[in-house]
């Protein structure tokens, strides 16, 4: 696999994603700044999908809901009374015969939310329930036929391990898989995946931007990948992907109302959908051309790890040893601030 690295500097690359963020403005009203659903939680598992949806809310989205299984509404429910949540998702526990069961009419309640929808965040405390899982690949299946971009994490990958064909080809969908779930998606889809030193290596002279040594990110697309270094914490507790999941749900809401033109983002018309890395990377250079969706997708996923690691960061920073996923909520707003910044528009009317 042929994979080039883009080497446009973090500092331009931040700016091209406040292109992406809706401005304050009067004339909006609720729900255009995005409505976005974590599709997870399940009896054992109740933390993670308010994990991922209080981070999409704290970034900016305006409607967060909760998709989950009848057992942990309640829960979720408790943690905060700005979420929406819905005990749609049925489990071998809320069916009378999990053998024998039919997937798409048990999705059919979570199939008709989806046109109030922007986003997905699918997999957040899914938990590894046959029925569950079943339900969730027709949501997924439907939610693609209407090219409604989604999000995978966690047991939401699993799907992907087991059934490829779910986001083969698909060009709005983020996955966010940890070192062994790459792996295993990688073998599941047959795909060769390069080292990070060949990444790192395909930057050659280009650019004085390269990784800082440490660990770091890797955003790809199969053919550019961007890495991201923004400086994180050193506390790996439980929970602080769910920070990623639900920063990303925003950030595809917001791509696609940049798309869908929902404010003039006083850029010049671009005809030509970005194909290569030399594509991507113009898109990401020019000052006054619209970018194409393949550059906003990547761009998206490339911020929300920013993002992520800023909370980390920060969280951190104040907590040390102590640092729990609910700290890198408390961070999510002024991460955004630091890294991305309101667009121009905002700041006339703030």
């Amino acid at each position: 696999m042929d994979v080039h690295h883009i080497t446009t500097s973090p500092k331009i690359l931040f700016s091209k994603v406040r292109k992406i963020v809706p401005p304050m403005l009067e004339k909006f009203h609720k729900g255009q700044h995005g409505r976005v659903a974590v599709i997870g939680g399940s009896l054992d598992y109740t933390g993670a999908p308010y994990f991922s949806s209080m981070a999409s809310a704290r970034l900016g989205c305006d409607m967060s809901h909760v998709i989950c299984e009848r057992s942990a509404a309640t829960v979720i429910k408790s943690y905060s009374p700005n979420l929406m949540v819905h005990p749609l998702l049925p489990s071998s526990e809320s069916v009378k015969d999990p053998s024998s069961i039919d997937a798409l009419k048990l999705a059919s309640p979570i199939v008709a939310m989806l046109s109030r929808l922007h986003a997905l965040v699918v997999g957040p405390g899914l938990g590894r329930d046959g029925v569950t899982l079943k339900v969730v690949t027709e949501v997924l299946k439907e939610a693609r036929s209407r090219s409604i971009p989604f999000v995978l994490d966690a047991d939401g990958l699993l799907l992907v391990t087991e059934q490829p064909d779910l986001v083969k080809g698909y060009k709005e969908c983020i996955l966010t898989p940890n070192v062994n779930e790459f792996s295993r998606l990688a073998k599941a889809l047959n795909i060769e995946v390069p080292s990070m030193a060949q990444i790192e290596s395909d930057s050659g002279d280009k650019t004085s931007e390269k990784p800082k040594p440490g660990p770091h990110d890797v955003i790809s697309n199969g053919v550019t990948s961007i890495i991201n270094d923004v400086v994180g914490g050193l506390k790996r507790s439980g929970g602080q992907g769910d920070t990623l999941t639900g920063s990303l749900g925003t950030l595809l809401a917001w791509r696609a109302a940049y798309h869908n033109g929902l404010w003039d983002s006083g850029e010049e018309d671009n005809q030509k959908e970005a194909q290569s890395k030399q594509d991507i990377q113009a898109e990401l250079e020019s000052s006054d051309k619209r970018m194409s969706p393949a550059t906003t997708l990547l761009l998206a996923a490339w911020a929300g790890s920013g993002i992520t690691r800023e909370c980390s960061r920060r969280a951190f920073e104040a907590k040390g040893r102590s640092m729990q996923a609910s700290d890198l909520t408390d961070e999510v707003h002024e991460s955004f601030l630091e890294l991305i910044g309101e667009p121009e528009q905002s700041k006339m009317h703030l």
